[in-house]
């Protein structure tokens, strides 16, 4: 029998049995031997470190869970030094936990994105050593975190490099590339990025903004706050739109409105448009998936493009930052100096943006070509220094107003996780050329 005082445990349905350290001893040893390791004693060795700890942190009538016992062991494993077998019991965690939500079988995530994609996002930050907020702060205090920076660089570029790779397999029908994804995913960034890659390859291309084709905000509803809903894709003249498309695609030149984020409204001066017969067209737009959008254009003459921020970084209790809160906080940094937006109308306006994301964005993804992982694993640090000043008075001012427990909930969350960052301030270690300066600027691009 176990002379430890952790005699029992909670599995994950809710079920008390009996706690066994031989499994624990499993665990670990499996995960050695995924990558090639053959020391049992030493699975046993760090087995027995993690019941001391349990037995530290759980004194009786309290029972350690399932989630814990694992949460001990990829930190002994890190702690040790045994940092391939940890990436390995991490990816059999996330495996299993995959396979036993049984999303869509597996297929799709409930973001419709392959579950594939996600797992290899996951599988980069682990070779990179920045899966947590934890190992994040610890590649900020080791003096890494340049280094991150340069590399997480590099697989997003790899990333636009293989959609165009893909457009070019198959450049004999297509003539309209719509990048398409939620609120400050990337959409703009990757657009540029994406033409000059074909670019090299000898394609002129031809950019169209359908942020230019949004309605007077004047012609919008308000709500009982006096805000607009203009996150939906009656919001933009899709008449015009498809009209104008028609007409590129006849060879015919349009005038393109210009809208204008800091008025509400469209200027009186239009840009002339026109699509040569060895020209692409790259449509930029929120609502891109959405088939009413460019209904004039024949499937086949389409590219679809998908992007979307796959975080996959833990915060201190296990679980995963969610992908809409780096977007939010893109979308708060951008707003502020470039749309006239203040941090707190961006927050108060989001449950807008998150009803049109997945009543017009998410359920189309599955029709996409290529999906790009927009996440940088170096943001949120940064992020903190804009930003995080904000979250107290946020939390505070919405927790009794029950109105706003929807921005209170999400302040709440963000603040937490922010909290828990270090924050990064050097700007000099960012290329004015990367994907996160289209929110907090200094970009050599112009958005």
């Amino acid at each position: 029998m176990d002379s430890s005082s952790i005699q029992k445990i909670v599995k994950r349905n809710g079920q008390v049995v009996k706690f066994d350290k031989e499994k624990v001893v499993n665990a670990i040893f499996n995960a050695a031997c995924e990558v090639g390791g053959t020391d049992r004693r030493m699975a046993e060795i760090l087995a027995e470190k993690v019941v001391h700890h349990l037995e530290l942190s759980k004194k009786a009538p309290a029972l350690a869970s399932v989630e814990e016992v694992q949460d001990i062991i990829e930190k002994e494993l890190i702690e040790e030094g045994h940092a391939k077998t940890a990436k390995a019991f991490i990816l059999y965690r996330y495996e299993h936990a995959k396979i036993r939500e049984d999303r869509e079988k597996l297929s799709y995530t409930s973001g419709n994105i392959p579950y594939k994609k996600i797992w290899q996002v996951l599988n980069w930050n682990i070779d990179h050593d920045c899966w947590s907020i934890e190992r994040i702060n610890n590649r900020i205090e080791n003096g890494t975190f340049p280094k991150l920076i340069i590399e997480s660089t590099e697989k997003y570029d790899s990333d636009v490099a293989s959609a165009a790779e893909k457009i070019l397999q198959r450049k004999e029908k297509i003539r309209i590339v719509i990048i398409a994804g939620p609120s400050s995913s990337g959409k703009t960034t990757t657009t540029i990025k994406l033409g000059e890659h074909l670019q090299k390859k000898g394609f002129r291309l031809l950019a169209m903004n359908l942020d230019n084709y949004f309605f007077d905000l004047s012609h919008h509803p308000r709500d009982e706050f006096g805000d607009y809903d203009f996150e939906i894709p009656q919001a933009l003249d899709l008449e015009l739109i498809n009209h104008h498309l028609a007409e590129l695609l006849d060879g015919k030149t349009i005038q393109m409105p210009r809208y204008n984020f800091k008025t509400g409204k469209r200027e009186n001066e239009t840009d002339p448009l026109k699509l040569e017969d060895d020209q692409i067209l790259l449509l930029d737009s929120l609502h891109g998936l959405y088939e009413p959008m460019t209904k004039s254009v024949p499937s086949e003459k389409k590219f679809k493009l998908y992007i979307e921020s796959l975080c996959q970084i833990k915060n201190h209790d296990g679980e995963f930052l969610r992908w809409t809160d780096v977007r939010l906080l893109r979308r708060m940094v951008r707003d502020s100096w470039h749309r006239s937006y203040n941090p707190r109308q961006t927050l108060e306006h989001w449950h807008y943006v998150r009803r049109s994301e997945i009543q017009h964005i998410i359920p189309f993804v599955g029709t996409v070509d290529h999906i790009i992982d927009g996440s940088l694993a170096y943001e949120l640090p940064v992020y903190k220094k804009f930003l995080f000043k904000y979250f107290p008075e946020f939390v505070n001012s919405y927790k009794e107003d029950p109105k706003r427990q929807d921005a209170f909930i999400r302040a709440k969350r963000v603040h937490d996780f922010l909290a828990s960052f270090k924050e990064w301030t050097d700007e000099t270690a960012i290329p004015n050329n990367v994907l996160i300066r289209e929110y907090i600027g200094g970009s050599i691009y112009k958005y």
